[in-house]
């Protein structure tokens, strides 16, 4: 483990004042869902929600946590319907001002899942969208690693500790996570499982444990199970205890959760069976009923002290999870309820929850008096918990341009990997920040020469058993100072990790610039994850290559037809898309100098591995013109040719790959005197937020840079003309356009899935060749 040993392990705390607040905080956790439904005038007719059973399972677990182990460098990501329990901690830690505490859900109020940004109080991990919370303390803690490794100016992080419901198991993201060779190297993960083995809409039928169990430990998991507390662990030992065990243990998960419900002169009926031991019965009938139902309710997860030892056994050389059984609905009317996941306390289930935990219904938000001991712990926690501001390290200085030439032919692609080669040249100190991650396709989408230079990194230095090779071309160097980072074919994985590598400079003020490549027909698998990771507040680069269907030859299941459209829509994003180097180029350079800010946004960038001739850009030579070509190409677009719009008889409109296509349309419509004017666009996403810009004065600007006028000087409202729009990809992308002047529009692009062919076939099957370009040129004309 990274952490040094935890202050708050030194001092066991009081197990009085421990339970206390333990029944404290269940009380305002179901008491903050509660004021938010039954508190507050509902005039859409719409519910509020919120999972008061869900909270009372996390109580004892979170309350162990908080008040006696954790410190101020731990981070914990708290499973979503637990989130009343992180507040109500907060609110006794003094982190969240009571004025909140009736606000669950309502704007400007709490969230209603943990957000590390939305919600006023600490909240360490976004969680809410089931699974992928869960997983980014793990990939959180190989970020750590990372900045550790590379900057001496990190400060130290203990323990990356999720909590996490049973039924998040389900979620594929887990195991991808899991089974990821680089975890098992990363002891200073916790994992709680609240076991409580109840999901949304049922109790779980089967008894699963054996098989999570052996999937943790094959993974090189330390696997604890805390099933019994100590009280029934007790009775286990008397004469028939053994008995006793073996039916509870033995009985299916419904049945058990049954007893929870049974009446008291019913319970040791139902424990004993249908087929009873004479053993098992003698001792059942000889605990008192309202004994042997709490009895049955001891479950380790709700034992504070078997919590407190188990995590001091933990071993900091390999992940750990934790198994912890409790009860759904702990202490409250519904516990054990198949149907308890969002239901709600009746106002007289509240008044006499207040009498059980010593509380006033009419003084809902009543802390300890000042003398007590839990007052006292909670006081001492808060001090030990307090967090050192983040200190943000040094600007960087990231050029806007490396002032290189492009006359070759090259892809975008290619184009890309020397990106990454120029980047460390030009800006050493800046190119130190670059971490490029992607799911085992590294070579394939031209990273190669950055990996050769940098390396990879490893959680420890490997030897590299083909450094005498002479015939390799890629230097596969595994060291702890590399800047790449390769996972498996698991695209979840990647952006999850770059999430939280986009992370880092406001976890522990170090910066990193991101950057993940991954194949572009794979961008909405990973969308899901990436996007969780930025409303979180992650930044990054994620570059999607090769795209579309020009990746013709690949088949119909390597194409990517939506992925434009998708980043056009994705908050907190700008998507772009350059068809030449130099574009390229300049856009790149502007993406990262919005990664690891404050306010800083993420970028997709849609690149191919189709070469062009680049001399097609006509880059301007004039120093003035080159700097308004730049200028413009990062603002979203630029006209390539010098026509006057004025007299433009049709405006084609080009995106990426398509570019050629769409010159050598307007050459043949200029050879039929029809004149044509050009525009690329490197990035629709800011033309359309241009457009948007101008009706939406006084409004909240979307992230990112603000807009700028780029619409209007592309496309001048007083120099109307039909529009023809291209790129390989859904055409309703670009149908915007036809708003911003109300020009007659044919948009062109991908509609079906391709097949194999090469590239002019796949152009001519989708209609994006030059010849179905000028074909719509001339049906806007009506010829």
């Amino acid at each position: 483990m990274t952490a040094t040993t935890s202050p708050a392990t030194a001092t066991r705390p009081d197990a009085a004042a421990l339970r206390e607040i333990s029944t404290r905080v269940l009380w305002l956790a179901t008491a903050i869902v509660d004021a938010a439904n039954a508190g507050r005038p509902k005039t859409s007719g719409v519910k509020v929600g919120g999972h008061q059973a869900s909270s009372a399972s996390m109580v004892d677990v979170m309350v162990s946590l908080w008040f006696a182990e954790l410190d101020h460098t731990d981070r914990v990501s708290v499973k979503p319907h637990a989130s009343p329990v992180l507040h109500a901690i907060n609110y006794l830690l003094g982190d969240l001002d009571e004025s909140y505490l009736p606000r669950l859900r309502e704007l400007g109020g709490l969230q209603s899942y943990p957000s590390r940004l939305k919600d006023p109080d600490t909240v360490d991990f976004s969680t809410g969208s089931v699974g992928i919370g869960a997983t980014a303390p793990l990939w959180a803690a190989m970020s750590h690693r990372y900045v550790r490794s590379h900057f001496d100016t990190t400060p130290l992080a203990g323990r990356f500790v999720s909590l996490i419901g049973d039924a998040e198991l389900d979620e594929g993201a887990i195991w991808e996570a899991v089974a990821d060779p680089s975890t098992a190297k990363l002891g200073e993960l916790l994992w709680i499982v609240d076991l409580n083995r109840q999901s949304l809409d049922r109790v779980v039928p089967d008894v699963q444990i054996d098989r999570l169990q052996g999937m943790f430990a094959a993974a090189g998991w330390q696997v604890v199970t805390l099933k019994w507390g100590r009280t029934i662990s007790e009775i286990f030992e008397r004469e028939g205890g053994a008995a006793l065990r073996r039916r509870l243990e033995a009985m299916p998960n419904e049945e058990y959760q049954r007893l929870l419900r049974a009446d008291l002169d019913e319970l040791a009926d139902r424990v004993v069976g249908e087929a009873p031991d004479p053993a098992l019965e003698a001792l059942v009938r000889s605990i008192p009923d309202a004994e042997l139902a709490s009895a049955v309710r001891d479950l380790g997860g709700h034992d504070l002290g078997l919590l407190l030892d188990t995590y001091r056994e933990v071993d900091d050389h390999r992940p750990t999870v934790v198994f912890a059984y409790t009860v759904k609905g702990r202490g409250l009317p519904t516990e054990g309820h198949p149907g308890n996941h969002s239901a709600l306390l009746s106002e007289e289930q509240m008044g006499s929850l207040a009498a059980a935990c010593g509380t006033d219904p009419a003084d809902p938000w009543r802390t300890f008096e000042a003398t007590t001991p839990a007052a006292e712990l909670c006081r001492r926690r808060a001090e030990e918990l307090a967090r050192p501001p983040v200190v943000a390290g040094p600007a960087l200085d990231i050029p806007r341009t490396f002032g290189r030439s492009y006359r070759s032919t090259i892809s975008t692609q290619a184009a890309f990997g020397r990106f990454l080669t120029d980047f460390g040249r030009a800006a050493p100190e800046a190119a130190a920040r670059v971490v490029t991650t992607s799911p085992d396709v590294a070579t394939s989408t031209n990273v190669g020469g950055w990996i050769n230079k940098t390396g990879v990194w490893s959680v420890e230095d490997r030897r590299d058993w083909f450094a005498d090779d002479a015939e390799r071309v890629l230097r596969w160097s595994e060291v702890s100072t590399g800047q790449h980072i390769e996972l498996g074919i698991a695209e979840v994985n990647l952006v999850g990790l770059l999430g939280e590598l986009g992370a880092t400079w406001s976890r522990w003020g170090e910066r990193l610039i991101p950057i993940a490549t991954i194949y572009d027909p794979f961008v909405a698998r990973a969308l899901e994850p990436w996007s969780y990771g930025i409303y979180a507040g992650g930044q990054s680069i994620l570059v999607g290559t090769p795209s579309g269907v020009t990746l013709a030859p690949e088949g119909g299941a390597h194409q990517s037809i939506t992925t434009p459209s998708i980043g056009l829509e994705q908050p907190g994003c700008v998507a772009w898309e350059p068809a030449f180097a130099q574009d390229l180029e300049w856009c790149l350079l502007e993406a990262a100098r919005h990664v690891g800010v404050p306010g800083g946004t993420s970028a997709y960038v849609r690149l191919t591995t189709r070469p062009v001739d680049q001399l097609l850009a006509r880059v301007p030579e004039d120093a003035t013109a080159l700097e308004r070509r730049r200028r413009h190409a990062v603002a979203g677009g630029y006209r390539i040719t010098d026509l006057d719009p004025a007299t433009e008889q049709v405006t084609l409109v080009g995106v990426g790959a398509v570019m050629p296509e769409v010159l050598d349309a307007a050459a043949a419509l200029a050879d039929r005197g029809i004149t044509a004017g050009v525009v690329c666009l490197t990035s629709p996403d800011l033309v359309y937020r241009s457009f948007q810009a101008r009706g939406e004065v006084g409004r909240t600007a979307a992230s990112g840079p603000p807009p700028s006028d780029i619409a209007d000087a592309l496309f001048p409202r007083e120099h109307g003309a039909p529009l023809v729009t291209v790129l390989d990809g859904h055409p309703h992308t670009l149908a915007f356009l036809a708003a911003l002047r109300g020009d007659p529009v044919r948009c062109l692009g991908v509609r079906e899935f391709g097949q194999s062919s090469d590239l002019a076939d796949a152009y001519a099957l989708h209609g994006i060749d030059a010849a179905a370009i000028v074909d719509a040129a001339l049906g806007t004309l009506g010829r």
